[in-house]
């Protein structure tokens, strides 16, 4: 065994999904499996034990093959800060940046970093299970592509294609993708999966049968819905995928409104909150279900200073002032925190124009400046006596300037609170003790239930449902088999 590429009929098809699983699946089999993405666009990321910065997808992946992650797993990450500019992650650590009109033409230096990448998983490893990035019928972007077919054809890798049949068209999505490709880039395509499937098999198999006898591309499996399973997700996409808007059906929940920012980053950190019984969360854009929530959140942002704007624009701004003033509840994260802040100097101009002082919100006692280099790592402290663990990747540094309340590196007045440490939240005691803190600040008598099986071991849960899954309904003998 080499390697194998789970490639996707477009965004959010379910690459990340299938690798988790497979990853899962092989280490259960005594394979000694890593996973892989060359390139991954996506402003949810995770901070490795050297300090290396990934994707939080490749990150879950290698905890589903039982391996530590490393650089390598993720060795080019793009993090977008505009429409047309992304921050450049180059094996954990800030490599520049890339512009709209070079996604075509200058990637060559990631694509060798990026290949060296996979040659160095594969040295160590058994079987390499690489995920693809959008589509790999994105002919417009075949030139400069090492992350779909560019990697297949430079590694020899067979292709599986993944298509998402709730959107609707599945089987054109599949057969279109086969019909575009040239005939190099479709000599290795293998077969295809059927992703997020509800309803009688029978129904969809005339249409399967009929794609294969048109391409030669035989189905693997059709994987059904999973109620109850989320991924780290990568991009908007997938924010908020366990969640509703407007109001909460349990009358007895804790009522969390997490902030849909234009530029949103690490949303994952919501997850852990949505994921504890009696908390009801929404990801919302409304300035009426931020006001109306026990607690408002506001998450990380790669674009601060532009973010923060969009917050004034909406009027939410003017809703956060509103419950600071009422001691109702606020905390920021990373990003979130800095807007909460009194002033953000941008002495070179990293999100605005040289020498930018901007006025934060106003609410914490903080002084953000940009000229500080980016630091990633892990961290360890505690509040009020409990242990606490999360992972540091700002964009600036941030002084607090008067009195004020410590809290996981930032800081609280009142009602609001900053931190900038990621991941905290998936601390279970932490989370819940400090859930019932807001709570009670909100004048409710809500009660986390400490006997509910914690975040981690839900997160184990779910690789397990997805892995059994995969096992129950894809053909994992061929599927391995076909792994170069």
């Amino acid at each position: 065994m080499t390697g194998i590429l789970i490639a996707g009929t477009s965004s959010d098809a379910g690459k990340s999904l299938v690798v988790t699983a497979l990853c899962r699946v092989a280490a259960r089999r005594g394979i000694d499996v890593a996973p892989f993405k060359a390139q991954n666009m996506s402003n949810n990321s995770m901070v490795c034990a050297d300090g290396a910065e990934i994707g939080r997808a490749q990150y879950l992946q290698a905890q589903a093959a039982g391996v530590a992650p490393t650089s390598a797993m993720n060795p080019v990450l793009l993090k977008p800060g505009t429409d047309r500019r992304s921050f450049v992650v180059l094996r954990g650590h800030p490599g520049g940046t890339l512009e709209a009109g070079q996604y075509t033409t200058g990637r060559h230096q990631l694509a060798e970093a990026a290949w060296a990448a996979y040659d160095e998983l594969a040295g160590q490893h058994d079987l390499v299970v690489c995920e693809g990035a959008g589509s790999p019928a994105e002919i417009n972007l075949r030139q400069g592509d090492y992350t779909n077919m560019g990697l297949a054809l430079a590694k020899n890798l067979p292709v599986v294609l993944v298509g998402d049949i709730d959107r609707g068209g599945v089987l054109a999505s599949i057969y279109g993708t086969w019909a575009l490709l040239d005939d190099a880039d479709r000599s290795h395509l293998v077969g295809y999966l059927i992703n997020k499937f509800r309803g009688d098999a029978a129904v969809l198999a005339p249409g399967l049968e009929e794609i294969t006898r048109r391409s030669g591309l035989p189905s693997l499996g059709v994987l059904p819905w999973f109620d109850g399973v989320w991924l780290d997700g990568e991009d908007a996409l997938e924010v908020g995928r366990w969640h509703h808007e407007g109001e909460s059906t349990d009358s007895a929940a804790l009522r969390v409104a997490a902030v849909r920012l234009p530029r949103i980053s690490n949303a994952t950190d919501v997850d852990a909150l949505a994921g504890e019984p009696g908390v009801d969360v929404q990801v919302t854009v409304n300035p009426t279900t931020c006001a109306r929530a026990d607690i408002l959140v506001l998450p990380g942002s790669r674009s601060t200073v532009s973010d923060l704007a969009w917050l004034r624009r909406t009027g939410i701004a003017e809703v956060i002032a509103e419950r600071a003033a009422a001691g109702r509840t606020v905390v920021g994260v990373c990003g979130g925190y800095q807007m909460l802040s009194r002033l953000i100097l941008d002495p070179e101009g990293e999100e605005a124009a040289p020498g930018s002082r901007i006025e934060g919100l106003g609410l914490l006692p903080v002084e953000v400046d940009f000229a500080a280099d980016k630091v990633t790592s892990l961290s360890q402290g505690s509040w009020r006596d409990i242990p606490v663990g999360g992972y540091e990747i700002p964009h600036g540094s941030c002084t607090v300037l008067d009195e004020a309340e410590p809290f996981l590196d930032g800081c609280r007045v009142g009602s609001v609170w900053g931190t900038m440490w990621h991941g905290a939240f998936e601390c279970d005691a932490f989370r819940r003790a400090w859930l019932e803190q807001a709570a009670a600040d909100a004048g409710l008598d809500w009660r986390a239930d400490h006997r509910a099986m914690g975040y981690q071991a839900l997160r184990g849960q779910m690789i397990d449902t997805l892995a059994d899954g995969l096992e129950a309904h894809v053909d994992i003998d061929r599927l391995l088999g076909l792994a170069r």
